[in-house]
């Protein structure tokens, strides 16, 4: 929707980014609300907008939106890099047998020791994944990769 689009150039533009067709594609996919996806996911939708959108050219979109904080990339083992959209700080939960990942609010989850863990240093953030098997069987709002 031309709404949405309109937003979206906003929002890049507010970040300090050029709204090029294809920073645009990839901000559709990604920025419309909170999600957690691949490179290869955002890839597939990015292309539903613009066909011949490269993987290079998505990669390279991701890292400059993530070093303008837009994005949040988390790192998982063993897998592909998640991109999450929502950069407010929170916390995240992850099935390691299927890949989803859901938010868990920064006021739900306490990092105990982190004053003294941190003495004398400036504290640029707190990430915390919790490694869970069985996250779809508790139902709610889901943000899988897939």
């Amino acid at each position: 929707p031309l709404r949405s689009s309109v937003t979206l150039q906003r929002r890049l533009t507010l970040a300090g980014i050029q709204p090029t067709l294809q920073r645009m594609a990839v901000a559709a996919a990604l920025l419309e609300r909170p999600v957690h996806l691949t490179a290869e996911q955002v890839l597939e939708a990015a292309r539903s907008q613009l066909p011949g959108l490269s993987r290079a050219t998505v990669y390279a979109v991701l890292q400059l939106f993530a070093s303008h904080g837009l994005l949040r990339v988390l790192p998982v083992d063993g897998a592909a890099a998640v991109y999450d959209s929502n950069p407010a700080p929170h916390h995240h939960l992850l099935d390691v047998a299927t890949g989803e990942v859901r938010d868990v609010p920064a006021s739900q989850l306490q990092v105990l020791g982190l004053a003294e863990a941190t003495a004398g240093l400036e504290l640029a953030g707190v990430d915390v994944i919790i490694r869970v098997r069985g996250l779809a069987a508790t139902g709610g709002p889901s943000s899988a990769p897939g």
